[in-house]
């Protein structure tokens, strides 16, 4: 049988003359508590035609109306179908190298996989599989989204295992063969963005199946960001094909999920930690979470309300997520008051919390590379936001998009 988990997408790109700073736009799920981020690319972006017009940023929900907005932006996106701002690009996978800030160089390919070899369910032994918990009441909110949308416009990030640096690398090294489709400055610092056309697509399919064989432990993919996005996707192929005959599900577009792929051991894939803010909390929920850990990593907690204190962590990176996790989503069950949000940075988490009254930022620990994909190989997941690829501004930008109907 052959292997047909990688297929070579039809990539749409914008044409040619667009703006392409304007253009990309960092994933929907960045910068939630800072609606000045947001306000800064509205103003960058203007009337230009923008990836910012085909998605729904997270920090906009509960401030619109969703279901306008999103008609909205399925109008937007058949405008620029029918009006040939995106160009299909034939099949092909695009390699994509970035610098950013951070790191000189990060390389990446984007591919298409098929949704049928992809679970996020708990000891279900599929080739690509969810790096942490996923919420299924996540999903919904965001199917309402995708089940109308004409393309796909994916931020999901895939992991694999190339320890001998033989596929990504090696198509870098030979980048003068392909051709050059976008080259530009990201904006709100995010770096700079270089893709190259690759249309001859089944030697570089063949090496997966290898590297597969290769590890020789079941797992191709792991999902490194865009869980819940990927699992939304798998949502909608799994409602409509019920309606297909094999025939067309075999090739229906949305059964095949556009993401990038990157090797784990990229030098310039940097794991950070994700920490968390605790906004409405009361002085128990410190006195709580230092009962909860223990260890012998020392971290730290920032507020304003209740100063800045030591924190114990376990010395194993997904053990202290388990922990903290744990202990926040209890504690969020019994205060119904406070919520939690996902930060990227540091920094950004402590401006957070300087900026909210009696909230509480949790700094965390960093994931090792080895950490990860020897864990999710073990059948096992990591709570939500355990780790991030990169700061906040070396997120995956909107570019490339597929259609799904």
């Amino acid at each position: 049988m052959a292997f047909s988990t990688i297929k070579a997408p039809h990539i749409l790109l914008p044409k040619k003359g667009i703006d392409m700073t304007a253009w990309a736009v960092i994933a929907c799920d960045q910068f939630t508590s800072q609606l000045d981020y947001w306000e800064d690319v509205e103003k960058l972006v203007g009337d230009k035609p923008s990836t910012l017009r085909m998605m729904f940023p997270e920090a906009y929900l509960g401030k619109v109306e969703s279901k306008e907005f999103i008609n909205k932006v399925n109008n937007n996106i058949q405008n620029y179908l029918d009006n040939g701002v995106l160009v299909d690009q034939g099949e092909c996978f695009i390699l994509v190298e970035r610098k950013t800030s951070i790191v000189d160089r990060r390389l990446g390919l984007v591919i298409s996989i098929d949704l049928e070899d992809y679970s996020y369910e708990k000891g279900v032994k599929s080739l690509i599989r969810a790096s942490e918990a996923t919420i299924v009441d996540r999903i919904p909110p965001r199917l309402k989204i995708r089940e109308n949308a004409p393309v796909e416009l994916p931020h999901i990030l895939f992991l694999f295992d190339d320890k001998k640096r033989q596929i990504i690398e090696k198509l870098w090294e030979n980048r003068g063969n392909f051709e050059k489709v976008y080259d530009f400055d990201l904006n709100k610092d995010g770096g700079h963005l270089t893709g190259y056309r690759i249309s001859d697509t089944s030697a570089i399919i063949k090496q997966f199946e290898s590297l597969l064989k290769e590890n020789n432990n079941g797992l191709l993919f792991i999902v490194g960001d865009g869980n819940h996005s990927l699992a939304t996707a798998k949502a909608h192929w799994d409602k409509i094909k019920v309606n297909l005959s094999e025939k067309d599900r075999a090739n229906h577009p949305a059964r095949y999920a556009l993401v990038e792929a990157l090797n784990i051991y990229d030098e310039g894939l940097i794991f950070e930690p994700i920490h968390r803010v605790i906004f409405n909390a009361d002085a128990s929920f410190l006195e709580g979470l230092y009962k909860a850990l223990g260890g012998s990593y020392e971290s730290y907690v920032y507020s304003v309300e209740y100063g800045k204190g030591k924190l114990m962590m376990p010395k194993v990176g997904p053990e202290a997520y388990e922990k903290v996790q744990a202990y926040v989503d209890a504690y969020l069950s019994e205060h119904k008051q406070a919520s939690v949000d996902y930060i990227h940075d540091e920094d950004q988490a402590i401006e957070v919390a300087k900026n909210h009254p009696k909230s509480v930022a949790i700094i965390m620990p960093a994931l090792t590379k080895g950490d990860i994909f020897d864990y999710i190989a073990k059948d096992k997941v990591l709570p939500r936001k355990a780790f991030s690829m990169g700061h906040a501004t070396e997120k995956r930008y909107y570019l490339e998009s597929k259609r799904i109907k």
